[in-house]
């Protein structure tokens, strides 16, 4: 029987050649620049869906976004269907997260909003290329779909690692694009050892 020490290394080793394969090429400049245009520019905001751990990851960009300058909410893909689609404004760039793509709910969060909001920009990103939600995308970002590391092959982990990572990148290129500073960072985290940190107030 393999020790738990080999498994944790060939779980390591799974996940980090899975970032190594996420595809790189000019949808993370197209995407900034929607971002940039709709959100910056324009007033208005990301909007990050997804349903499961996709609708996790899509809670914790939204809030990485908005912490570093890029104001963003997440809206949870089931709700959409009972009000919450009247979040969605003007200018706002939806960030759709499933790694199958055919997640019903999202499907349907889509389609809602080309109806309620007729325009809008949207990112989506997925893993599989046969995926029904790329037909509504304006960019599309690709995990590269890695498999799993769940012994099942079931359990979203591998494809979650990507999507956090996918996510991070956006997050840095906005960052960088926008020249988010030390400052701007501080007026957004009043407590905590970053914002302390931040406003250079540590003991």
């Amino acid at each position: 029987m393999m020790s738990s020490i080999q498994v944790v290394r060939d779980i390591l080793a799974a996940e980090s050649s899975a970032i190594r394969k996420i595809p790189v090429d000019d949808s993370y400049d197209r995407a900034t620049q929607l971002i940039l245009e709709g959100v910056h520019r324009q007033g208005g905001k990301v909007v990050c869906s997804g349903m499961g751990k996709a609708g996790q990851i899509a809670l914790n960009i939204a809030t990485t976004f908005s912490s570093t300058g890029t104001p963003a909410i997440f809206l949870h893909a089931a709700d959409s269907a009972h009000g919450d689609l009247g979040v969605l404004q003007p200018h706002d760039v939806l960030f759709l997260i499933s790694n199958s793509g055919k997640t019903t709910e999202l499907l349907q969060l889509v389609q809602l909003a080309e109806r309620y909001r007729p325009g809008l920009k949207k990112i989506v990103l997925t893993g599989h290329p046969d995926s029904p939600l790329l037909g509504f995308a304006d960019v599309i970002l690709r995990t590269g779909n890695p498999p799993e590391v769940c012994p099942l092959g079931l359990t979203p982990t591998t494809s979650t690692t990507a999507m956090t990572v996918v996510g991070d990148i956006l997050v840095v290129l906005l960052m960088k694009a926008t020249r988010f500073s030390r400052d701007d960072y501080a007026l957004r985290h009043h407590g905590g050892y970053l914002g302390r940190l931040a406003r250079n107030d540590l003991p």
